[in-house]
């Protein structure tokens, strides 16, 4: 497979492990913290760990926000995974009220808001996939694979883009999809062969 993957660096994200993800299945990918590599990539990978409001101050200050949203017009995919997800949609209501990229129709708001009390938050651990129709990102993979999550809050008022979510008291969005634009609420790098069969679908698209 000769694609190559565009990782974007902003000071929040598990880089290494996804960059030897997509070692492991043949995938060269670069780490930038450049916005004006992001025209010359193929494919672009937001990554994301922490706080939603954190992250969104500096991918805007780094000047990847508005170079992200110039490459998604133009119709490269492009996938968020974790809080890079979240940063899709059009807000968050993590600790206050932050602005997203928007490229997501959506809210982000507290999983403590739909699941039963006593569960435990964050949410971590394996989960099922249950699939909401056929998406392209999910080829290699079979309804109920597990994969790996730590989070605490979902994707909400997203019904049209979801394309996959996960049982934790409640149903969770896990992943989601508009055109050229993806998401993962659960970590393909850490989620075994079943993480690696998505990034390599990605890699496909």
């Amino acid at each position: 497979m000769s694609a190559t993957v565009t990782i974007i660096d902003y000071g929040v994200g598990n880089l290494f492990s996804l960059k030897s993800s997509f070692a492991a299945i043949g995938i060269t990918a670069t780490v930038t913290a450049d916005p004006a590599d992001l025209e010359k990539a193929e494919r672009i990978i937001l990554p994301g760990v922490g706080a939603f409001g954190d992250a969104a101050q500096k991918l805007r200050t780094c000047g990847m926000a508005d170079a992200l949203k110039v490459e998604a017009a133009k119709g490269k995919p492009i996938m968020g995974i974790c809080l890079g997800m979240q940063m899709l949609f059009d807000k968050s209501f993590e600790y206050g009220e932050h602005d997203g990229l928007g490229l997501i129709k959506g809210e982000i708001r507290p999983i403590a808001d739909v699941i039963p009390t006593g569960l435990k938050i964050p949410h971590i651990g394996w989960n099922a996939l249950l699939f909401k129709g056929e998406h392209p990102l999910f080829k290699y993979i079979k309804a109920d694979d597990y994969v790996y999550f730590v989070h605490s809050f979902y994707g909400a008022d997203c019904d049209d883009s979801v394309i996959a979510t996960a049982e934790y008291g409640a149903e969770l969005t896990a992943a989601v999809a508009s055109g050229n634009v993806m998401g993962c609420q659960f970590h393909p790098e850490k989620s075994g062969p079943v993480g690696l069969n998505i990034l390599k679908a990605f890699c496909e698209l």
